[in-house]
């Protein structure tokens, strides 16, 4: 062997406390990194491969009522490929087991199967019979969730009428990978779920003999979509089209584009925030490991070893480190990343997720890591050996000091002289504090990052569900309803109260932009759906103008006062320029509000009602259920207490394997950065430490005066971690909004209390071990003279 590389060996294994620590540190970072790019990755081809084999549709549009013979004129618009129309309705359905009514979506299918648009995957069963008028398939999610196989009855409530059904199979469509009811934010497959039905059962049950109410249209490669759009609605208008749109806004796939775009980002943000922690701690080791092994690179030189030889020598010291912490990092970034995969495919429901966990994704992540190894031993190298041999073999000679403001007050005199000590290597080192203050802070800024979504799920879910949806039942209705509708609801035993609402399918335009939405009317003084705030202010709906959420208007580019043209997309198709009262800061989709009397003026209708908000007695729950799932007005229901329920178990859940990898990561690199900052102390200051013992200072005395300045080092470091950690939250905050959500900047006391905590007991932990160190302090080896 060697005698550079039986040094080597000697040096790992003196240091090998340190360099575990590196290397858990380095683990984490690559973990990571490979996890949330990995998923990133996974999603974005998987999508791909998805939406290209089962032909996802590139327009959609919805419609009140046109005879096929229009789809025809669909079809000869240039740059239309494929034109499927279809028959869609939303129903209320009695599930087995189930006490609450279910909201079903009808889509009509060809009973042939023959090549569609938005096909299904069978994944158990088979396709409808022809010959039967009764059979269904229905969605995975909403099977799995009512525990529904093949041959399972359900009830449906199909214009008025009580049809049983019978499930033929289960399957999935690239249309519904992100399953939710119209208007909803939150899946709950529980209660809502996709049936696809025989367009001969549909169109008896529905009155749509030779007609269809919604259309789905393939576009030939190179094709302006939005030409095709314009014609579209053009054709529509007179047979009740509410708009066409593209596949960008199709609910699921923005849902799912959302995803990709957040994973982009946090993929990116937060792998380089472990990864950077990872490098500066790298360097630190290596650079203050070549401080004092000064003597030793300059007896190396004399003997004729090259400053490369010497160089490569140092970065095999960070190597050793890297390689273990690589190949822990990369096994368990599969894993989480295997994780992530089967967590991705359940909640988007891709009949086959594919992991892409290429090579490149493994080399990227370690490349990083000792790149920054590299060049930090290369940078505390390169000092050392730059110095003629017999200069570097002299110890460096000591830095010139003076008494500053600090040490000429009396405060300072009056301190007793280990602490004096303390306060002098702290003020004279300001550097190495500096580097060492750095380090912990971003421990504390990882800590802090990584419980910041568990906050902002928190908020928000007090927020919307606590202080904006107060209904106990939401109950919209198929078609709008006069006031005997809203009343027949008030008249239900148990109801305490109904609030009726308006809403209406819009385009608003301002300037050259404009939005397809929905405008929302709500009664005056409404208590059961309020306008609030991010930050939990209350707004009114004024009794005239228009109210706009935070993210439409800046789509929009409209600001309070100015005024906007209203295209109401359904009815008599009223346009009116309106004013926009106020902008609110909601934190969920791109809404727009009006005073409910002041919207039925603009649709010169009556007291009409697209649906209610409930007040609900508990004890009468059950009795309401029932009335409701014979109602045929009904078309669905939501209930508040179960869409809390759904959020808990989708969204909260979808979120838990990254950030509690996040948290268990930051608590391994806090404790790494705060381990190795106590071992380096130790490790410089050995010698002066054993000259203090010999002239009479107790080991207790020399042991505070070391643990006292990590002590100060970290307590002035938490202040800044949290200020750091706050910075890094804003921007994972910006880079996860998005149209349909805006996660809140929210930073609880009990995150700051959880970071400040772990890093207190790493600081304890690390100071006993070098208190154990210092007992057992050898004076006269650590004394010897370097010559």
């Amino acid at each position: 062997m060697r005698a550079l590389n039986r040094k080597l060996l000697r040096d790992v294994v003196h240091m090998r406390g340190q360099l575990i620590a590196v290397s858990l540190v380095v683990m984490c970072g690559i973990a990571m990194f490979i996890t949330m790019r990995g998923a990133y990755r996974s999603l974005v081809v998987s999508q791909s491969v998805y939406y290209r084999q089962f032909r996802f549709a590139d327009v959609f549009a919805h419609l009140v009522r046109a005879p096929l013979a229009v789809a025809g004129d669909i079809a000869q618009i240039p740059g239309v490929s494929q034109v499927e129309p279809r028959i869609v309705f939303d129903v209320t359905l009695d599930v087995p087991g189930l006490a609450e009514p279910a909201t079903g979506r009808l889509v009509s299918i060809p009973e042939d199967r023959h090549p569609a648009l938005n096909d299904i995957h069978l994944r158990s069963g088979r396709w409808i019979d022809p010959s039967r008028s009764d059979e269904v398939i229905v969605s995975e999610a909403f099977a799995g969730a009512n525990h529904l196989q093949p041959g399972s009855k359900i009830a449906a409530v199909m214009n008025g009428r009580w049809q049983p059904l019978t499930i033929a199979g289960i399957g999935l469509s690239p249309e519904f990978v992100y399953e939710i009811r119209p208007g909803g934010i939150f899946p709950d497959p529980r209660r809502f779920g996709v049936l696809w039905i025989g367009r001969k059962t549909v169109q008896n049950a529905f009155s749509m003999e030779g007609a269809f109410n919604d259309v789905t249209l393939a576009i030939s490669h190179g094709m302006r979509t939005d030409d095709v759009i314009d014609k579209v609605d053009h054709l529509l208008a007179q047979y009740g089209g509410t708009g066409a749109y593209d596949r960008e806004q199709q609910l699921s796939n923005r849902f799912l584009s959302d995803e990709i775009k957040g994973d982009r980002a946090s993929s990116t943000i937060v792998p380089s925030i472990f990864l950077g922690v990872a490098a500066f701690l790298i360097h630190i080791v290596l650079s203050r490991l070549v401080q004092t092994q000064r003597d030793q690179i300059a007896v190396l030189k004399a003997f004729g070893y090259s400053t490369w030889t010497i160089g490569l020598h140092y970065l095999g010291i960070a190597l050793v480190s890297i390689a273990v912490g690589s190949l822990l990092g990369v096994a368990v970034g599969v894993r989480l990343a295997m994780a992530m995969a089967t967590l991705y495919k359940d909640f988007f429901h891709f009949p086959v997720f594919l992991l892409e966990l290429q090579p490149s994704l493994f080399a990227t992540g370690i490349l990083i890591s000792a790149g920054a190894a590299s060049a930090g031993a290369l940078l505390s190298v390169h000092a050392a050996v730059t110095l003629p041999p017999a200069e570097a073999m002299r110890p460096e000679a000591p830095p010139r000091f003076h008494a500053g403001i600090v040490e000429q007050s009396r405060i300072f005199r009056a301190l007793s002289a280990e602490t004096k000590i303390v306060v002098r290597n702290l003020l004279r080192r300001r550097m190495k504090s500096a580097l060492s203050i750095l380090g912990v802070a971003l421990a504390v800024a990882i800590l802090v990052v990584g419980r910041y979504t568990f906050d902002s799920i928190d908020y928000l879910m007090h927020v919307e569900f606590g202080l904006v949806e107060r209904a106990d039942v939401t109950v919209p209705f198929a078609l709008p309803r006069g006031a005997t509708a809203v009343d027949d609801l008030r008249s239900y035993p148990g109801v305490l109260r109904v609030e009726p609402f308006r809403a209406v399918s819009v385009k608003i335009e301002h300037e050259n932009f404009s939005r397809r939405t929905g405008v929302t009317g709500l009664a005056p003084g409404s208590s059961m759906h309020r306008l609030i705030g991010k930050h939990g202010e209350v707004y009114d709906v004024p009794p005239e103008g228009l109210v706009l959420n935070r993210e439409l208007a800046d789509l929009l580019h409209v600001r309070a006062g100015d005024r906007v043209t209203l295209h109401v997309l359904e009815d008599t198709r009223p346009v009116a320029e309106i004013r926009v009262s106020k902008i609110v800061d909601e934190m969920l989709g791109i809404g727009a509000y009006m005073d409910l009397d002041a919207l039925h003026r603009l649709m010169d209708e009556g007291n009409v009602a697209s649906g209610a908000y409930m007040t609900v007695d508990p004890l009468s729950m059950r009795g309401i259920y029932e009335r409701l799932k014979e109602t045929p007005a009904v078309a669905g229901v939501t209930i508040r207490r179960a869409t809390i329920e759904a959020f808990k178990q989708t969204i909260a859940q979808s979120q838990a394997i990254t950030n509690i990898s996040m948290v268990i990561f930051a608590i391994v690199i806090a404790a790494g950065v705060i381990y190795n900052g106590a071992r380096i102390a130790l490790s410089e200051r050995s010698r002066e430490l054993a000259s203090l013992r010999v002239l009479g200072f107790t080991r207790a005395e020399v042991g505070r005066m070391l643990i006292g300045e990590q002590a100060l080092l970290t307590l002035a470091a938490i202040p800044a971690g949290f200020a750091l950690g706050f910075w890094l939250c804003s921007l994972l905050t910006k880079a996860y909004s998005s149209e349909l959500y805006r996660m809140p900047l929210i930073v609880s006391s009990d995150t700051y209390a959880f970071a400040f905590g772990v890093v207190m007991l790493a600081a304890v932990g690390s100071s006993m071990i070098v208190l154990h160190r210092i007992r057992h302090l050898d004076l006269v080896e650590v004394l010897k003279t370097r010559e």
